[in-house]
């Protein structure tokens, strides 16, 4: 047996640029959201091609926010949002806290991802947005979400949250679509140790997300002077006779920006983020081009020649071929020092909180698959070649130790 090794699933960066803000915010005494966010936000929006970017307090946050935005454009309370119904559990949850009802399509077992086969039947009067997730990183098939989108008048609003360096086509995803989500949590390759960001090319959607974060106020310019500069603003006693458009509020909204001291890490890393995403694709792409070895008993993603799958983590699905069961799997990692994270549900029929939508186990045959059978493992920048032989050599031991060859 191999030497183990201590294979973590996540690890976090604060650089020492970050930590030079956080003493100039200390200093300073402001720590709410101000100017450092507004810089977080320009450089986010750079890094990922897009001409706006919206801070938030987490990746649910930025799903909630992106979504509700359509409420100022034309869509009502209770109408639907088709979603895949593999994700994390997050994805469901948005939809309903911005006042829509999900409506769930299984996902390509091959993928992980929305199968667009299942989109057009899941079409009511009531669908106002489709909103797909690049599940591990991997793009999902957004020419056929965008020509249904373009056919029906719905709006697509991505979920990138965990593809950040991922590429469709020749085009970053997270400028796919109206909208799209980040988040920025401690186990993703850009963070702020929690947070989110919402992206889009509109300005109006820009300004009432500015508005939604903060309660609904009508005060919603890009640069906010009073939290900027703590200067006079001109803008400000422009309500309706002479009101305070801070206490004006236009829209129901969500208490949910982003501060100071996170929007410091997040700057750190954005420096650091070309490395952190070259070593976390070296890894990556290392183990999928050797994974082959485990068919037909385990598998994970492949990579088409159109499409960079962003670097979040190597998913492993148990296949039917298998002798074993996922839990022998993630227990014999676990025991050998590789953590292991589950990949996630079902939400519509493994999910407890979703059942009063009346949905039934057998509706949602791939998600629930990889709902019983896929976990996911680490390919940080914490890690590199040494560790990724290591899970490669403790995977092929344990097939030896419990799969008839």
């Amino acid at each position: 047996m191999s030497q183990q090794l201590r294979v973590p699933f996540g690890t976090i960066s604060i650089t020492d640029h970050s930590k030079h803000l956080m003493e100039e915010i200390l200093a300073a005494n402001r720590v709410s959201s101000g100017r450092y966010v507004r810089k977080l936000e320009d450089e986010f929006a750079t890094l990922i091609g897009i001409g706006q970017a919206v801070a938030v307090s987490s990746g649910t946050d930025a799903d909630v926010l992106a979504l509700a935005t359509l409420h100022d454009f034309g869509a009502q309370r209770g109408d639907e949002v088709i979603v895949p119904a593999l994700s994390f559990v997050a994805t469901g949850n948005a939809v309903l806290h911005a006042g829509f009802k999900p409506v769930f399509v299984d996902v390509d077992r091959r993928t992980l991802n929305i199968d667009p086969t299942g989109i057009e039947p899941a079409i009511t009067e009531k669908t106002r947005a489709i909103m797909p997730v690049h599940l591990m990183g991997k793009p999902a098939d957004m020419s056929a979400i965008n020509a249904i989108a373009r056919q029906y008048d719905l709006y697509v609003v991505e979920d990138a949250a965990e593809a950040y360096g991922a590429v469709y086509k020749g085009q970053p995803v997270g400028t796919l679509s109206d909208l799209a989500a980040f988040s920025l949590y401690v186990a993703h390759i850009l963070t702020t140790i929690e947070g989110g960001m919402v992206v889009t090319n509109r300005e109006d959607f820009a300004e009432v997300l500015r508005s939604l974060r903060s309660h609904g106020r009508a005060c919603k310019c890009k640069e906010c002077t009073i939290n900027t500069t703590s200067k006079y603003c001109p803008k400000r006693f422009q309500g309706r006779g002479g009101e305070d458009i801070r206490f004006v509020f236009e829209r129901i909204g969500y208490s949910c920006k982003m501060n100071e001291m996170e929007a410091a890490i997040g700057l750190g890393n954005i420096e650091s983020y070309k490395d952190t995403l070259d070593a976390r694709r070296r890894n990556l792409v290392y183990v999928l081009k050797r994974f082959g070895q485990f068919s037909p008993y385990l598998v994970t993603s492949e990579e088409s020649a159109d499409e960079t799958i962003g670097p979040h983590a190597i998913p492993i699905v148990v296949q039917e071929a298998a002798s074993f069961t996922r839990a022998s799997l993630a227990s014999y990692l676990e025991r050998s020092g590789i953590e292991t994270r589950t990949l996630f549900a079902s939400m519509p029929t493994q999910c407890a909180g979703f059942a009063y939508l009346g949905y039934e186990l057998g509706q949602f045959p791939n998600a629930e698959y990889i709902g019983t059978h896929g976990i996911h493992v680490g390919v940080h920048q914490g890690l590199g070649l040494e560790e990724m032989d290591y899970i490669l050599a403790t995977l092929k031991r344990f097939l030896e130790e419990h799969q008839t060859q």
